[in-house]
């Protein structure tokens, strides 16, 4: 267990559990709201081809994902965690000079 708790960072098992129920609701709701989205916006999946459809919504379930996992995050009161997470994501995208 002493393993797992140092892969995802975590102080205590109990820590370790909240993490992985956010991110469970969070990947879970993410897929759900961004057929939604892509609904609002007028794309239906008979109206596009495949690849146009899971394209665009691939697209949509990544800035979901991440605005609902700080959301998520925060209600299970791990904010901090989440937040360091997605700052290190982000130093990913940046450019490398």
């Amino acid at each position: 267990m002493e393993k797992i708790r140092r892969l995802f960072r975590v102080g205590s098992n109990y820590q370790l559990i909240i993490v992985n129920i956010v991110f469970a609701i969070t990947g879970t709701l993410a897929l759900y709201l961004a057929g939604d989205v892509l609904h609002f916006i007028g794309v239906m999946h008979g109206d596009v081809s495949n690849v146009v459809y899971w394209t665009l919504r691939i697209l949509v379930i990544i800035p979901v994902y991440q605005i609902l996992l700080i959301v998520i995050g925060t209600v299970f009161g791990e904010f901090s965690y989440f937040w360091e997470m997605e700052k290190k994501m982000f130093s990913r995208f940046r450019k490398k000079s």
